[in-house]
């Protein structure tokens, strides 16, 4: 199979594999179809796969190939270093414009958040519960850009089976992620049908940010270092800051979330090493 790729232009290979991706997040909402009664115990199990798979592919894909780009070492690291403080101070940056977004919060309809609240005392001319479903929407639309990127850079020196583990891992975290953002649109008596199509979309970000990963390198490799480690500091700013926490949120629910954090880790890290 990589032989076979081996002939395509990477810059296609790279829009292509990101645009899979991020389709992911349709497949994943399709449940909506059939239920609206998902239980948050089977979300935060599912979340917690996308942690662990989100984890194995930034170390194995992104951080190492980082390191020895990068000419291993202490120069090596340091690259590796500066960049993933950058990709991570990036997304912070990003996220201070979308407070509160809660992942499972929001699929589930819990409790209000304090942002919740705020809206509230306000006068909105919508509804404060949609206005905050759609916030968390963009707020994934654009946290799922860095994604894309990760999958461009990863395909952008020629090395398809890296790229396309990134696309894999990504592809199977953008999976209940798409749940996530359909059901709260199901529950605001929103069609299924543009619940999902909303689900979809949020994913189609992600071929941009492949066009831009990809492009990069190919157009100056000695970026290639540190455009890994800065997509590698994005990704795990999302799993440290967004996805895991989410999923330690019920208590008897959190060793299971654990438990699924690690299958999904070496689930990620076989499939690595085996496409490598």
């Amino acid at each position: 199979m990589i032989e076979y790729l081996s002939h395509f232009n990477l810059i296609w290979l790279g829009i292509m594999a990101s645009l899979v991706a991020g389709l992911a997040t349709g497949v994943g909402s399709i449940p909506i179809f059939f239920t609206r009664n998902i239980s948050r115990k089977l979300l935060d199990a599912l979340l917690g796969v996308a942690a662990g798979v989100m984890l194995a592919a930034t170390s194995f894909s992104l951080i190492i190939p980082a390191i020895e780009k990068g000419g291993g070492g202490v120069r090596g690291a340091t690259i590796t270093l500066v960049g993933i403080l950058c990709g991570g101070l990036f997304l912070d940056c990003v996220d201070k414009f979308f407070p509160d977004t809660h992942l499972l919060a929001n699929a589930m309809n819990e409790t209000e958040t304090k942002h919740t609240a705020f809206l509230n005392n306000h006068s909105w001319r919508i509804n404060p519960r949609i206005r905050k479903v759609w916030l968390f929407i963009l707020a994934i639309t654009i946290h799922n850009f860095p994604e894309g990127l990760a999958v461009g850079v990863g395909f952008g020196d020629g090395d398809i089976a890296n790229g396309l583990s990134l696309a894999i891992g990504i592809g199977l975290q953008n999976l209940p992620e798409g749940l996530a953002v359909a059901l709260p649109l199901v529950r605001e008596n929103y069609s299924v049908l543009k619940a999902f199509l909303v689900a979809l979309g949020t994913g189609l970000v992600e071929p941009i940010g492949g066009l831009l990963g990809a492009g990069l390198v190919q157009i100056a490799k000695p970026i290639l270092p540190f455009a890994l480690a800065f997509a590698a500091g994005a990704m795990l700013f999302v799993i440290s800051h967004e996805i895991i926490p989410e999923t330690q949120n019920h208590k008897e629910h959190s060793k299971l979330a654990t438990h699924a954090l690690l299958v999904g880790f070496v689930v990620m890290m076989f499939l690595d090493n085996t496409l490598g």
